[in-house]
């Protein structure tokens, strides 16, 4: 199994936790199936989200054992922390929605004056339970820790903040339509979160505008700015890191690289999946797949459809 991130060794994943972690899930214990979840999803979510760069996030997979790229305050592990503070938030949010912890329920009321045609109902994500809960587990194992300089400890604790930033600001009105026949005479609505894998798309876009910054004294407290003079202040809404990362195209397991060998490119591309970038010009080798699929498909009255079976032979391309 993948350690912690596996749901059928909770002493592993216990092992991992620090002691305001491990005080909470005992407090706590249905939490810690938000967490698990949460673990999963921003494991499936950010490998979905980089399938088509270089970096594919590989670095995930052995967590909690993390690979080197991501304990050095790198752009990938800027994302990581942000994704990963954003899913237990979102997890736990929806978690009290859903019934599955005691201590939470709906989200409150919002205090927005509802508009004529709807009121407010049902059961809104719970962002402000989620936040709270989420932010103790997510940073507290950055207060307590030893590991890593005062300045990673400001990186990873920012980009942590700035994960639930970005899903505080995507919470959403949604809503349901009463009324005869499914005409919208009134509408049921509540504050909803969407999918992680939309605040992994926005998260994206911030890795790529990633500012680089040094901890540094102003006035009386340390402060991130950025390392380039003419870059502009670093917002709350801005990932940062320290260092620049491996260029990912050759394996270097001492820099955390897997090296992009054997994955797949798509030839007809210009962007970062084409096989020039991810091969690192390299090349690539073509082979041949066969491929079932319905085909010929009828429509008999009523109600049902017939097809075909074709086979298709695909080409495919992976870097040498």
């Amino acid at each position: 199994g993948g350690g912690a991130w596996d749901e059928s060794h909770p002493r592993r994943l216990l092992a991992g936790l620090v002691p305001d972690q491990f005080q909470m899930c005992r407090r706590n214990l249905e939490v810690m199936h938000s967490i698990v979840r949460a673990a999963r999803q921003t494991k499936s979510v950010c490998q979905k989200t980089f399938a088509d760069m270089r970096w594919n996030c590989s670095s995930i997979q052995r967590a909690p054992s993390f690979s080197p790229d991501l304990l050095k305050g790198t752009r990938e592990s800027a994302f990581v922390y942000a994704l990963a503070a954003a899913a237990v938030t979102h997890s736990i949010a929806q978690a009290c929605t859903s019934g599955e912890l005691p201590l939470c329920s709906c989200g409150s009321v919002p205090s927005e004056v509802p508009g004529p045609d709807f009121r407010w109902g049902g059961c809104g994500d719970n962002l402000r339970y989620g936040l709270q809960l989420g932010a103790a587990f997510a940073d507290s194992p950055l207060k307590s820790s030893k590991l890593g300089t005062q300045a990673l400890k400001a990186v990873n604790l920012h980009n942590n903040a700035v994960g639930r930033q970005v899903l505080s600001d995507s919470l959403d009105t949604k809503c349901k339509c009463h009324g005869v026949s499914g005409s919208c005479s009134v509408k049921t609505c509540w504050k909803g979160l969407p999918n992680l894998d939309e605040i992994a798309s926005d998260l994206k876009s911030k890795y790529l505008a990633a500012i680089k910054v040094i901890h540094r004294l102003i006035g009386t407290r340390k402060q991130l700015i950025p390392k380039e003079m003419d870059v502009r202040p670093v917002k709350e809404t801005d990932l940062v890191y320290l260092i620049n990362s491996p260029d990912y195209c050759m394996p270097n397991l001492h820099l955390g690289s897997l090296g992009t060998q054997d994955r797949h490119c798509n030839k007809t591309s210009l962007g970062s999946d084409s096989c020039n970038l991810l091969c690192c010009g390299r090349g690539y080798n073509a082979y041949t797949e066969e491929v079932v699929e319905r085909c010929h498909c009828k429509y008999h009255w009523c109600c049902y459809v017939v097809c075909k079976k074709c086979q298709r032979k695909v080409e495919r391309y992976v870097c040498k």
